[in-house]
């Protein structure tokens, strides 16, 4: 299969089903089989992925992608010998990262409902051409890429997790704050743009918000 047919939705579910790594192993750049160039899809997406599991508070090391010939065998086991190390370095998904096994699961949750949106987005603003590996991180390292990951992705994500949290029963925006380790007043900002959408609504009598 052509690694340009990797979507997100296969690495995290990868991720919360269990899996410490993920591994994706492609053509060379300019070596595609197909008229597709879907290695360049591939390194677009990945890149995107590392960048939403530091957002997370995950390790990006453990999404790894590698392009080489499939005559290279021994370049093969040598590099899936080195993620296996490096996997086991990190321990467990998440518990090496410091997160408890019910933030890891709201976390994972929260993203796989945005993933058809971030698709979206993906495809229209974030999908980018290069011709090598380096002006990728480049871009990906840089601040274009940060401030439409903030516009585009970061505050969905927020909010994405406040709704599932909700789901489970009514809570204070210091609650909140301290679940998902982010400030009052950013809280404050998502709650109040979701009471404005219709989305959540705050009750007077317990001094807290629940979904509408």
């Amino acid at each position: 299969m052509c690694t340009g047919r990797v979507d997100m939705a296969h690495v995290f579910r990868a991720f919360s089903n269990g899996m410490d790594g993920v591994f994706i192993g492609g053509c060379r750049l300019n070596e595609c089989n197909y008229i597709t160039q879907g290695n360049y899809h591939a390194l677009n997406k990945v890149l995107l992925c590392r960048k939403i599991m530091e957002h997370l508070g995950l390790n990006p090391e453990r999404l790894r992608l590698e392009f080489m010939s499939s005559g290279e065998g021994n370049l093969f086991a040598k590099v899936v010998d080195d993620f296996v190390r490096k996997v086991k370095e990190l321990g467990p998904l998440g518990k090496g990262e410091g997160i408890d096994e019910n933030g890891l699961k709201l976390k994972l949750k929260a993203f796989t409902k945005l993933i058809p949106y971030i698709r979206l987005v993906e495809s229209e603003r974030l999908r980018v051409h290069f011709a090598t590996i380096e002006e990728y991180k480049k871009f990906y390292s840089g601040e274009e890429l940060a401030r439409l990951f903030r516009e585009l992705i970061a505050d969905k994500l927020a909010i994405s997790q406040i709704m599932l949290l909700l789901q489970e029963r009514p809570l204070s925006t210091g609650e909140i704050s301290k679940i998902l380790g982010l400030t009052p007043s950013e809280i404050s900002r998502h709650l109040n743009s979701s009471a404005r959408q219709g989305l959540v609504r705050y009750e007077e009598s317990q001094k807290r918000f629940a979904l509408a």
